[in-house]
């Protein structure tokens, strides 16, 4: 999730001590897991075959206005996929009144795509608070027929709400870790203490590099999934309460036999798996990955990126291209599946690769990604030609990445904007031109390392690192980072 309070780590003093009300044994109780935001990719990762669960961030109120993540949609697809259960939480900050909670719901409620009972969590973790407002979302998040949560940390959510009253209402999902080390297991001894709690975020570098690692102390992550799984073929299905697009496409994919993968396919590597195709050892930062399948023969696939060839057996099916990741528009629009290009969408709208990069703003024709959705008929957005754009009320640089056929990474190095979360309306963004960061120095990775502990190290911030970078949380011993 977005790391704005990483640094506020709780102080050392609290002890393991929770209370919930006599209940029935859930099969997750004491399942690990993890939670991702945009960082975490289009597939998302895992930081252990052993995780259960995934909670994926579907955007937010960032006080500027509300912003999605587009790697939602695929993030919940891949996860089900992979036989986890997926829950949802919104990034809530600055929602202090009845009318911006209820736009920021009304906007979001309906595009959860994890089951109905899942849980909704609101990740309270920065700007200003309204405790009332708060539980009126929770009220809401209810009804609406999900699981409501309030994530954050202990001393902020007791220094910006009543968390009490929070707490007689709702189970929370506190985060707390006594340092920034690798941490595959929690330390019971460093728990938050404080009532009802359900989920504990107990590492933010659940791996080396960074991930976000979770316990489940109630079985709440159960909500919505009937509480069981079931093997198919050797796989771990789970099986959702109610239906959604992205569920129904993991369900698919998983039931999608190896010798069925084709290219635009993505896979995963399995944290089992040892060796390439070649004989050569398959390096630890790779396993738990997914990548694009470039080409197929035979029994193996090689994987777009690492350029590198794997036995099927080695790997696992995230998305398949026979069951696109929710949704494709009908009409005036499309939204960009795993797999396509311009070409070959061009091709099925009978138009060219020209005219919809034209009608889009998009600059480079070789970029477009999972879930944009692009304009098929109308007026040209005529952005490619702009050098400056001005931030609008809804902006995030997300959107205005996918407008000018960039990335939200090169707009924060053209900008020196450090978190890609904090732009603000009427501010003026280069969308070409030369980076205001410097790229003269470098840092070798060395084992052990995560981003938390690099940019500590240089004095920078993990934001700037991944924006320089292009990386979002995955890095291994011997890559060179720019900062």
């Amino acid at each position: 999730m977005n790391k704005l309070k990483r640094l506020a780590v709780a102080s050392a003093s609290a002890a393991f001590l929770f209370s919930v009300s006599a209940s029935p044994v859930f099969a997750a109780k004491g399942d690990q897991g993890v939670d991702w935001s945009i960082y975490n990719g289009t597939a998302g990762q895992f930081g252990y075959a052993s995780d259960k669960f995934a909670i994926a961030q579907i955007g937010g109120y960032n006080g500027n206005g509300i912003y999605g993540q587009y790697t939602y949609n695929s993030q919940v697809a891949s996860g089900i996929a992979q036989g986890k259960r997926m829950h949802t939480y919104i990034w809530w900050q600055n929602v202090t009144s009845y009318a911006v909670a209820d736009s920021t719901l009304d906007y979001f409620l309906p595009k959860v795509q994890t089951p109905k009972g899942s849980i909704v969590a609101l990740d309270v973790e920065s700007g200003y608070q309204n405790t009332d407002v708060i539980l009126h979302a929770m009220d809401r998040i209810r009804k609406a027929g999900y699981t409501p949560m309030v994530y954050g940390y202990l001393n902020y959510l007791q220094n910006n709400t009543d968390l009490s009253r929070i707490a007689d209402n709702v189970q929370l999902w506190l985060a707390e870790y006594p340092n920034y080390a690798v941490t595959p297991t929690p330390n019971y001894n460093y728990f938050p203490s404080f009532k009802n709690i359900g989920v504990v975020q107990f590492t933010s570098t659940y791996v080396a590099g960074g991930l976000d690692g979770n316990i489940d102390l109630t079985g709440i992550t159960d909500n919505g999934y009937n509480g069981s799984t079931t093997t198919n073929s050797g796989k771990t299905t789970v099986k959702p309460e109610t239906s959604t697009p992205a569920t129904n496409a993991g369900q698919v994919a998983n039931n999608t036999s190896k010798s069925d993968i084709k290219v635009g396919d993505t896979v995963k590597v399995n944290f089992s798996a040892t060796n390439w195709d070649s004989g050569e050892g398959i390096p630890s930062w790779v396993k738990g990955k997914s990548y694009t399948v470039a080409q197929v023969s035979g029994n193996k696939v090689l994987l777009s990126g690492i350029m590198s060839w794997a036995n099927k057996s080695n790997v696992e099916i995230v998305t398949t291209t026979s069951a696109p990741v929710p949704s494709t528009s009908t009409g005036s629009t499309y939204t960009v599946q795993s797999g396509d290009n311009l070409s070959t969408i061009a091709a099925k709208y009978g138009t060219s690769s020209a005219t919809l990069a034209s009608l889009n703003g998009i600059s480079n024709p070789n970029y477009i990604y999972v879930g944009q959705v692009l304009k098929l008929s109308g007026t040209s957005s005529g952005y490619a030609s702009t050098s400056t754009y001005t931030v609008k009320y809804g902006d995030n640089l997300s959107t205005i990445a996918s407008k000018y056929g960039t990335t939200t990474a090169s707009l924060q190095a053209l900008n020196g904007i450090s978190n890609a979360n904090y732009i603000y309306v009427g501010q003026t963004l280069k969308v070409s031109g030369t980076s205001s960061y410097s790229t003269t120095k470098s840092y070798t990775v060395k084992s052990g390392d995560s981003l938390w502990l690099i940019a500590s190290r240089l004095g920078t911030t993990v934001s700037h690192l991944q924006s320089m970078n292009g990386v979002y949380s995955l890095i291994y011993p011997g890559q060179t980072l720019r900062y």
